[in-house]
């Protein structure tokens, strides 16, 4: 026993997270410079934390560096200055680090204008997990050589001059971890002070909810997809056509069905399945504001984990969110400012749930070969709290069809 205490006492240990740190005040006029190399539901749950920083620094200087997919989301932004981009998955193996990163850097400019910009602090929104996004950070924050570099800390972050601790994926929101790095860089983040908002997005014409309860029938925005991160995170079209179905049957509701370009396979599903019926309309390939333009005009949202979920939480319109391998915790609907709009429909019983993005691991972003905590999870469940919130507001079912 004492042999084996000592080959114990041998192994490396696992650094710890730092102390909350002391907010630091950057001065009347910073330049500061955020990292979000996201997609864009991440890079939507970044708003609030880009929102407390120009509350509190107005005459600041705030530029932002995201992929190239999803800087459009923030074209129209007034929170930022400018938007520089880098793609991310260039670099997501050693090879590529180690051979890429540096002549993509000279070959775009990119290190000189971000050098030149002479930054005060540089926040980096991101978890140190794995190896090669800690190799990233510090590849980045070098390059851009602010005077400050903030971002959270795992234990593997001594690199960052300020540490904001990583307790872990859904310890947390993440938009709550982002604006934990904003607090730490002077920013006031009282509790649900920053929810997410579409004018931070620069879409001032959208009001939080533009449909009325009551007023006929409602549309209901139904998004069957997931994204290209993770397929696994797909709850049935076949399922979905059923809510639908039932939707219009004890409602009256008409379907708005929101879907990317490369889901069209989703969509021909649940046509077949209800037989192209004339209650179902498409959104397909919109622009990201007219996106929330219709959303806005919705009733209610019930989808999978994606960034259509999160627009509907941006506009403020009653949301069911699926979520199965996914970590809930961490990536549900954002609704600090209303927490009983938003509900999160998940098999809780399984031990497995999530099985990625958890603790200080990446897990398995494709889920388990069963994904029993979605194949499992019965068309009732979901219908439930559409039913609840869709009754909240003034919607009534046109029959006396049995509730669950």
């Amino acid at each position: 026993m004492q042999q084996l205490s000592q080959q114990i006492s041998r192994l490396p240990q696992i650094p710890r997270a730092p102390r909350r740190p002391a907010p630091i005040d950057l001065g009347i006029r910073p330049r500061i410079c955020v990292i979000k190399l996201a997609t864009l539901g991440d890079l939507l749950l970044a708003t609030p934390a880009l929102h407390a920083l120009r509350d509190r620094y107005p005459e600041a200087t705030i530029d932002i560096l995201t992929t190239p997919a999803s800087a459009e989301l923030l074209r129209d932004s007034q929170l930022v200055r400018r938007i520089y981009t880098l793609d991310k998955y260039a670099f997501d193996t050693p090879r590529q680090l180690l051979k890429e990163l540096r002549p993509t850097f000279a070959s775009s400019g990119l290190i000189a204008r971000l050098r030149k910009e002479g930054y005060d602090a540089a926040l980096f929104l991101h978890h140190l997990t794995l190896a090669r996004s800690r190799v990233k950070a510090w590849a980045l924050l070098r390059a851009i050589a602010a005077h400050r570099s903030f971002g959270l800390d795992n234990g593997w972050g001594r690199f960052l001059d300020v540490r904001v601790p990583d307790n872990g994926f859904g310890i947390r929101h993440e938009a709550e971890y982002a604006l934990e790095i904003a607090r730490a860089a002077g920013a006031d983040v009282g509790h649900a002070s920053h929810p997410l908002r579409a004018a931070d997005l620069g879409w001032y014409d959208l009001d939080d909810r533009t449909s009325r309860p009551g007023a006929g029938p409602p549309l209901v925005a139904v998004h069957p997809g997931s994204g290209s991160y993770s397929y696994a995170r797909r709850w049935s079209a076949e399922n979905y056509a059923e809510l639908a179905a039932a939707l219009h049957r004890e409602y009256g509701a008409r379907i708005l069905l929101v879907r990317g370009t490369e889901e069209q396979e989703l969509e021909q599903k649940m046509r077949k399945t209800l037989f192209n019926p004339a209650w179902i309309e498409s959104s397909v390939g919109e622009t990201f504001h007219l996106l929330a333009r219709r959303l806005s005009e919705c009733a209610l949202f019930v989808g999978n984990d994606s960034f259509p979920m999160h627009m509907a939480a941006l506009v403020g319109i009653p949301t069911v969110g699926v979520f199965g391998p996914s970590n809930h915790q961490a990536w549900g609907p954002y609704r600090p400012d209303a927490p009983r709009e938003v509900y999160v429909v998940r098999r809780s019983d399984l031990a497995c749930s999530p099985c990625f993005y958890r603790g200080h691991s990446l897990g398995m972003p494709e889920g388990c070969p069963p994904r029993n905590c979605l194949t499992d999870l019965p068309v009732e469940r979901v219908l439930w709290p559409a039913r609840r919130l869709l009754d909240r507001h003034g919607f009534h079912p046109a029959t006396s069809a049995l509730r669950g």
